[in-house]
């Protein structure tokens, strides 16, 4: 059993990693509240912005149109990994991560092999590991540092350009969506070509009239509503993160409660058996000097 010195230290050194992981539960927990806010609020507004776009993109059926949602044999494919700058958030990147791999080794695993597989990691924790078996393009580890709608535009922008441009025949974007402090649900969606929106009617789309034209829906509303999905992307991704971290937290905290416990408890044992020792050796001293 150890001695009493070596307990002591480590109880102690228990209990300060129980109040650095108690402090970060209670900075994640006060994140997670205006990311959870901002998520919420974009959300409703995101989602029917993009059934829109996936209506409009059943009725722009020529592809000079519809520039964004023409499908082409998929040769080049750009995976868009959302991480993030820090870890102590569980499994929230190593899914990501594993993700990307089952995608790279499986679904577009002939054009890895032909090298035309690319990875935009945007996080540190994403961009460390998947730069050591894939390639890489580029990172936006920034982004964290101020998460705004143009900032998000901007490379939104820059990849909707290299698809028009054909340098990439499919987007997919890799992140976690969020549902709960507690859930954190691992999506992989695609965000070019624009998926059209499943119909049984035929017929469903003849009736739309463009207003002010064709030409203007591809050029405004089709942009800004990838925008706006590469933007609630992000932000699930945000919020996703401060709730895997507080959840973790909170985990090593009573972790590190129940192992304090246990550690008092060998601490106190071996003190009594230290006592129990001492007294011994007093009486077996005290009948040798009768004898």
């Amino acid at each position: 059993m150890a001695n009493l010195k070596e307990i002591r230290t480590r109880i102690s050194s228990v209990e300060k990693t129980k109040q650095v992981t108690a402090a970060m539960k209670m900075v994640s927990a006060a994140k997670l509240k205006k990311a959870q806010d901002a998520i919420l609020q974009i959300r409703p507004y995101a989602d029917k912005l993009q059934e829109i776009l996936g209506s409009l993109s059943g009725s722009l059926s020529d592809s000079e149109d519809n520039i964004y949602g023409s499908e082409r044999k998929a040769e080049n494919v750009l995976l868009v990994a959302i991480t993030s700058n820090k870890g102590l958030c569980g499994a929230f990147n190593s899914n990501v991560i594993k993700r990307v791999n089952e995608l790279a080794n499986g679904v577009y695993s002939n054009q890895r092999a032909q090298g035309g597989l690319k990875i935009l990691a945007i996080g540190k924790k994403g961009f460390k590991d998947l730069s050591k078996a894939y390639q890489v393009i580029g990172h936006h580890n920034e982004l964290f540092d101020d998460m705004s709608f143009e900032n998000t535009s901007a490379i939104a922008s820059s990849i909707m350009k290299e698809y028009v441009e054909g340098n990439y025949d499919r987007v997919e974007l890799v992140y976690n969506r969020f549902k709960n402090a507690g859930v954190q649900i691992l999506t992989n969606e695609q965000f070019l070509p624009i998926v059209n929106e499943e119909n049984d009617d035929a017929n469903a789309h003849s009736d739309y009239i463009f207003e002010p034209g064709k030409e203007a829906i591809v050029s405004e509303l089709v942009p800004k509503s990838l925008k706006t999905q590469f933007f609630g992307a992000m932000l699930d991704s945000v919020a996703s993160e401060h709730g895997a971290r507080m959840t973790s937290m909170h985990k090593a905290t009573d972790n590190a409660s129940d192992l304090i416990q246990d550690l008092k408890l060998h601490y106190n044992q071996a003190r009594q058996a230290a006592i129990t020792n001492e007294i011994l050796e007093i009486v077996s001293g005290a009948n040798a000097l009768s004898q």
